[in-house]
C-alpha cells in the first residue's frame, strides 16, 4: 500500500487557477493508477480525474473536462492536477487516490482505490 500526501490547495477567485500535487511513498509508484476525487460539504465524494500508470490514458468528469488536467511524473512519484477556470462549484476537499494497475474496477469508482491522501482544501470565491 502506498502513502499519499496532497498539497497546493488554497483560496482563489472565480476564473483563477491552482495546481495540486500528490507525492507518494512506500510503494512502487508505476504499479499504480492515480485518481483525484473531491468532496464538498454535504456531498458525496465524487470522481474528478484519473490517469493510468503509463500516463497515456486519462479520464475526466464531465464537470471538469477542458478545465482540469491530470499528469504524473513517475520519476518523482508525483501526480498533479492543474485546475484552470475555477468556479465556486469546484470548492471542495480534493483527495488523491491510488489503485493497483491490475485492479479490474472502474477508475471512476471510489471502491477501486486502495490508498487515499488526507485531502487539501480548495475554495473558490465568486
Amino acid at each position: 500500500q502506498v502513502q499519499l500526501v496532497e498539497s497546493g490547495g488554497g483560496l482563489v477567485q472565480a476564473g483563477g487557477s491552482l495546481r495540486l500535487s500528490c507525492v507518494a511513498s512506500g510503494g512502487t509508484f508505476s504499479n499504480y493508477d492515480l485518481g483525484w476525487f473531491r468532496q464538498a460539504p454535504g456531498k458525496e465524494r465524487e470522481f474528478v480525474a484519473a490517469i493510468r500508470w503509463s500516463g497515456g490514458i486519462t479520464y475526466y468528469a464531465d464537470s471538469v473536462k477542458g478545465r482540469f488536467t491530470i499528469s504524473r511524473d513517475n520519476a518523482k512519484n508525483t501526480v498533479r492536477l492543474q485546475m484552470n477556470s475555477l468556479q465556486p462549484e469546484d470548492t471542495a476537499v480534493y483527495y488523491c487516490a491510488a489503485a493497483l494497475i491490475y485492479s479490474s474496477g472502474s477508475r471512476y469508482s471510489r471502491a477501486t482505490y486502495d490508498s487515499w491522501g488526507q485531502g487539501t482544501q480548495v475554495t473558490v470565491s465568486s
